[in-house]
Parts: structure tokens; C-alpha cells; sequence
């Protein structure tokens, strides 16, 4: 299909309010021809810049194609957008089609003689070209792309380059569909007699599953983790609790055309080979070159020693599991349907409450207002809601951010609620990000959530960790909305893997604060704010089950690194998997937080492929600058609070991390704080 003048197409021409998208015009079946005109429109300024016979200069060349593919970026984010948060057989058709077709394309440009030429002269001029720092930075980082791009290669290795970085597109965009299928096809419907144990907020959220799949008056259990979790920690139900846990860690391998086991083992070949291609002892060496980690040992350095720390606290708590599991009559050995039903029972014994008492008081609305509400108070940024907004989905919602003078920051967008068109997981991305070059360009930003919809006229209520996640999630939108850079390759969230979880987790410190939780967290019937006693527990239990948390994120942290860190990838990767969890000793009782068939970080996309211990690396930073605001005993310390806007949240990778964390807190720190906050010191 060729869609004429696409430079007018809403797909690339956003006419919505305040230069949003105009969804209620966006057809499916116009994709295919947008993105076609919109890749030789690219090609045909590759090739303007690529043919320039004017010496190079920061603006003919560096500029230029910084600038360059304007109408591609606009129908990418809109597509990979919908591809996550609201998809159907159509999309994920032309995903499978796209994907390949834009590594193909993304080759071809780092792959280009011509260009490269011009960037390399640039680049061995570049102590002569009085740049600032920022600048500088960029063409450092784009001569090391073009590098790592294989643009140094003979014709043979880079027409074998891009073939795999083909391939690996496709197998990634079908890993990620296989996941999505088996979580939207598996689901356990229930009665009420199957309901011993489980909370009303839990039953309400059930029951609006169930009706969404058609079989009002029953309750569905899903594999959203929102469902997942809750049912697991209070079904009284051993026999569904089993049943329900092998759906979850079954899914990408349950035979048939979903299963992702040949995907797996076909990605990990070709990504051993694309190191071997580019020079690199293998593809953990050649994706952490580029990080504050820098090697495979860095990694193993952090994450060995915390697993050894949560294995011990994980051995120590599966006593109190397995004798709370005796006295109420159960003679079996915890199992990974066990875990969390009785780590419940653990908290309610040690702490007096659990988390069904806690939930009423973490209404979603509440949750947002707070998060807000942390920014204004750091950031002195406001959040106007924008009415009657024609995005993806009906349930997504927009908002103007204000400066602290009221001028315009941002757009944000959030969509909160799962769906069976969405892919599993929470996660934030930018349907336009923020610079200065050029005519510059205000930061679109969203995030995307899974929480159960509650039925209409209920609240949707959150549990402590989903309102976590929310902050989580809104930590890294701000790092997209108060980006302060000239250059686009470095605004936002375009930093290294192992730190761009620093401004998200970071944010999660916040709800925790009293003041915070005094002022929100009301109790969804009575609007009375949480009891102190409520307040005091739940703050002395936030180390709770530290053993289990880091288990199942360390499990999957090390498979992520011995899978990558090998020359040769292996025959067989769950035979792998299982050997190496063997070696490291992994209780039996914990799975891993993510399974290698269904691990979309590092297999839906190279995005956090050897990239998963970056939360845990990201943590030690938080930990520390979390710990420079109690310090001044003033969580919303204005003066900490604006070498935190300018160094991190505003900076994006406009410098070398070290020298920004540096800036902002005066040194670099030592894993301890992470360690107290985790509850393993």
C-alpha cells in the first residue's frame, strides 16, 4: 500500500491538542504505507548528508543526522506504542514485518562508507573543533556506534552483520508475541466456593476478569501479575495455587506455536556471533563496553556477594515458612506455590498486618496525586489534566507539566489498567522526546501500567508493591519530561543501561516518606488517612521478605549473564538455565523472577540483554542518593533536591555518569546503603 504525501498522514503530521497524536484518525491499515515512505524519506537524507562534497561540520553532518527521520521517528513511537499497550492480530502482523525491515534499515545507515567517512573526520578533528562538552560527547558516542555497528567491517562481515541484526529483530518482536498469547489465552476461572482466603478488593478485580472474558457472576485468574500475586499470597487453595504457579513460570513454553524455546536458543547463537563479528570476547564483553560496569567480573562482583547474603536470609526464612506451614496442618515441603501464601502468614505474625489490610489505603488515584505531588514538591513542576484526549485507548490519560513558572515542560500520558491487548509489565517510553537543537522538540512522555480494573464505580486498589511500581515507572517519565539537553541521541532516558534505572528507583524512596503516606494513603471507604500503628508497622516491615525479593531478581540477574558472558552460546538453554541455578544453588522453592521463555528484558528486544543486574547496580546509586536527602533531615531539601534536578533527572547522558552522580552527591558510593535497604547488611 503507498500512502501519498505522508509528511501530512496523522501519523506523522499530529494535529491533537497541544501536538499530540489524533488517534480517532489512525488506522491500522495505514502503517504498513507510512513507514515505507517514511524509511525513503530517511534514506534520501542519509544520502544528502552521506554525498555533501563540503568538509564536514558539526552541522552538516553531526547535526544533520541528528535531525534527520523526523517523519520515521513520528510513525515509529505511535507503532511500537500500540504494539505494546493496545495490539491485535493486525499489528502484531506488520510487527513481524516491521521489525526486520527497520534493522535492515538501521544497518544499512551504520554500514554506510560515506557517512561513516565523514563522522571519522570529524571525530579525529574533534581536540581542534573547540566543542563544548555536550557536543563533544555526542560525537564520541556516534564515531563508537558507527564502531559497534560494524562500521569498520569488510563488505563480508557487514552484509553478515546486518543479516543477523534482521533476524534477531524478528526474533524478537515473535518472542514477545508468544509471551503475550499465552498470558492472554491461559485463565482459570472460578466460583465462589474457590474463593477461601482471598480478600474482596482481590474478588472484585477477578470478577471484572471474568466478565471482560465473558462469564459474568464467575472470577478469573489471570497471569497479569496483579491477579497473580495477591491470589498466590492468599488462596487457601494449595490445589490452585500449584495449578496457577505452573501457568505463570510455564509461560513461553508451552508447546505449540507460542513456545519460545527455539526462539531462545537461535537468539543467544546469533548474538555469541555478532560479538565474535565486531571483535568481542562475547556478547556480555560487547554489551557492556559502553557501561559504568564496563565487564562480565564488574558485574559477578556486585551480584555474587548479595546473592550469597539473600540465599542465607531465603534459608533462614523457609524455617519460619515451612513451621507456620506445620502448625496449620501441612506436612509438605514449601513449594513455589507455597512461598508467598505463607511469607503472608510470616508477616502477619511479625508485623500484625498483612497486605489485604494494607490495600484499602493505596487507591489508585491517591497513588498518582502523591506522585505528583513529590515532583512539585522537588521539581516545583505542575500536572493539568487535559480533557477528552483521542489517544490509544480509552482508558489513557493526558496531562500538560508546567514549569515552576507555569511555562510548559512536558505532555504526559498514563494507562494504567490491564487488558488483554497489552503486553504483561509496566514500563515507560516517549511518543516524542526533548532538545534544544534545531527547532527543538517538547518531551511527549508516558508510562504503562497492568493493575486490575476494578468494576464501575469501585476504586482500583493498588498493593504496596504496585505502588512502587507506579513510582517506578513515573521516576523515569520525569527523567523523559525535565530533560535539559541541546542534542536528541542524548535527552531523557538516553543514558547507560546501568543507570537509567537511577532516577526510577530513586523515586520510589518517596512514597515511603511519612509525610507522604500520612496525606495519602486513606482508606478507600472511610477517606481516614493510614493509623499510625498501620504506618509504624508497615514502615518497620519494609526489609520484609528480602531474602525471597532478591532471590528471585538475582536468579534471574546471574542467567542473564551467564547466558551472554560465554563465546559460545549454549545447545540447549534451558538445560542451561536449570545447570546453572544448580551451580549457584538457588533454593528450590523461589523461581526465578523471570524465566528465560518468558524473560522480555533480554529477549523481546537487546534492550536489557547481559543488562538485567542494572537495576541492582542502579540500586546502589539510589540507595546512597536517597541517603544524601536524610542526611539533611529533610526528604525535600530544596538544595539537594536542585543538584538532583540538574545532574540527573534533567542531564540525560549529556555527560559520563560517574561525573554526573559525582556532581550531585561528591563521590561515588559502596554497595552498603543498598545492602541496609534491602535488609541483607
Amino acid at each position: 500500500m503507498t500512502v501519498k504525501n505522508s509528511s501530512k498522514h496523522p501519523l506523522t503530521h499530529w494535529t491533537g491538542p497541544f501536538g499530540l497524536p489524533d488517534y480517532s484518525r489512525i488506522r491500522d491499515e495505514d502503517f504498513a504505507g507510512v513507514f515505507d515512505e517514511a524509511l525513503k524519506s530517511h534514506d534520501a537524507e542519509i544520502e544528502s548528508i552521506a554525498s555533501n562534497t563540503e568538509t564536514a561540520t558539526i552541522e552538516n553532518t553531526l547535526a544533520a543526522l541528528e535531525l534527520c527521520g523526523d517523519a520515521l521517528d513520528r510513525v515509529s513511537s505511535i507503532f511500537w506504542n500500540r504494539s505494546g499497550a493496545h495490539t491485535n492480530e493486525t499489528i502484531q502482523a506488520l510487527e513481524r514485518e516491521i521489525a526486520p525491515k527497520m534493522a535492515r534499515h538501521f544497518s544499512a545507515i551504520s554500514m554506510n562508507d560515506r557517512l561513516f567517512k565523514r563522522i571519522d573526520d570529524l571525530y579525529q578533528r574533534r581536540s581542534t573543533l573547540n566543542l563544548d562538552s555536550e557536543t563533544l560527547r555526542v560525537l564520541e558516542k556516534t564515531w563508537k556506534n558507527f564502531v559497534r555497528a560494524g562500521a569498520k567491517l569488510n563488505q563480508t562481515g557487514k552484509k553478515r552483520l546486518a543479516d543477523i541484526n534482521e533476524e534477531l529483530a524478528g526474533l524478537g518482536a515473535r518472542f514477545g508475541q508468544n509471551v503475550l498469547a499465552d498470558e492472554k489465552d491461559w485463565v482459570l476461572f472460578l466460583d465462589e466456593a474457590d474463593l477461601a482466603g482471598i480478600p474482596d478488593s482481590l474478588k472484585s478485580a477477578m470478577a471484572q476478569a471474568a466478565d471482560i472474558r465473558g462469564e459474568k457472576g464467575r472470577y478469573a485468574v489471570t497471569l497479569s501479575r496483579s491477579i497473580y500475586e495477591p491470589f498466590m499470597s492468599f488462596s487457601d487453595r494449595r490445589d490452585l495455587r500449584e495449578k496457577v504457579f505452573n501457568g505463570f513460570i510455564m509461560r513461553g513454553q508451552m508447546g505449540g506455536e507460542s513456545d519460545n524455546t527455539e526462539t531462545v536458543a537461535r537468539t543467544l547463537s546469533l548474538r555469541a556471533e555478532k560479538a565474535k563479528l565486531l571483535g568481542y570476547d562475547s556478547y556480555a564483553a560487547l554489551k557492556l563496553d559502553d557501561t559504568m560496569a564496563k565487564t562480565p567480573a564488574a558485574v559477578l562482583g556486585l551480584l555474587e556477594p548479595v546473592w550469597d547474603k539473600a540465599r542465607a536470609k531465603a534459608g533462614e526464612d523457609e524455617v519460619s515458612l515451612q513451621r507456620i506451614a506445620a502448625a496449620s496442618g501441612s506436612n509438605e515441603k514449601i513449594a513455589g506455590w507455597d512461598w508467598r501464601y505463607y511469607q503472608e502468614k510470616l508477616r502477619a505474625e511479625k508485623f500484625a498486618f498483612d497486605e489485604a489490610e494494607l490495600k484499602p489505603y493505596f487507591q489508585l488515584e491517591n497513588i498518582i496525586a502523591a506522585s505528583f505531588d513529590v515532583a512539585t514538591r522537588l521539581f516545583g513542576i505542575t500536572f493539568v489534566p487535559i480533557d477528552s484526549v483521542n489517544a490509544w485507548h480509552p482508558d489513557v490519560r493526558a496531562f500538560r507539566v508546567l514549569d515552576a513558572s507555569g511555562n510548559p515542560q512536558a505532555l504526559f500520558l498514563a494507562d494504567y489498567f490491564n487488558r488483554p491487548s497489552k503486553r504483561s509489565g509496566a514500563w515507560m517510553s516517549a511518543l516524542q522526546s526533548g532538545y534544544k537543537l534545531g527547532k527543538g522538540s517538547t518531551p511527549i512522555i508516558y508510562n504503562i501500567m497492568n493493575f486490575a480494573k476494578p468494576p464501575a464505580g469501585e476504586p482500583a486498589l493498588l498493593s504496596m508493591d504496585e505502588a512502587r511500581t507506579l513510582f517506578h515507572e513515573f521516576g523515569h517519565a520525569l527523567h523523559g519530561m525535565l530533560t535539559d539537553v541541546t542534542w536528541p541521541s542524548v535527552s531523557g532516558t538516553s543514558v547507560s543501561r546501568d543507570f537509567v534505572e537511577l532516577p526510577s528507583q530513586l523515586y520510589e524512596h518517596w512514597l515511603m516518606v511519612p509525610e507522604i503516606l500520612e496525606k495519602y494513603a486513606l482508606h478507600a471507604k472511610t477517606s481516614q488517612p493510614i493509623p499510625k500503628d498501620l504506618l509504624d508497622k508497615l514502615l518497620a516491615a519494609r526489609t520484609f521478605g528480602a531474602g525471597f525479593n532478591t532471590v528471585e531478581f538475582a536468579a534471574s540477574a546471574l542467567v542473564d549473564m551467564a547466558y551472554h558472558a560465554e563465546s559460545k552460546a549454549p545447545a540447549d538453554p534451558l538445560v542451561f538455565e536449570a545447570a546453572t541455578l544448580e551451580r549457584l544453588q538457588k533454593p528450590e522453592a523461589i523461581p526465578m523472577r523471570h524465566r528465560t521463555p518468558h524473560f522480555q528484558h533480554v529477549f523481546a528486544g537487546e534492550g536489557y540483554s547481559a543488562g538485567y543486574y542494572s537495576y541492582m547496580w542502579s540500586e546502589v546509586l539510589d540507595a546512597d542518593a536517597f541517603s544524601a536527602f536524610e542526611e539533611t533531615g529533610d526528604p525535600f531539601n530544596p538544595e539537594m533536591a536542585a543538584r538532583l534536578k540538574a545532574n540527573i533527572y534533567a542531564a540525560g547522558g549529556s555527560k559520563d555518569p560517574e561525573e554526573l552522580y559525582t556532581a550531585f552527591r561528591g563521590k561515588m558510593p559502596s554497595p552498603d546503603a543498598m545492602l541496609e535497604k534491602r535488609g541483607l547488611a
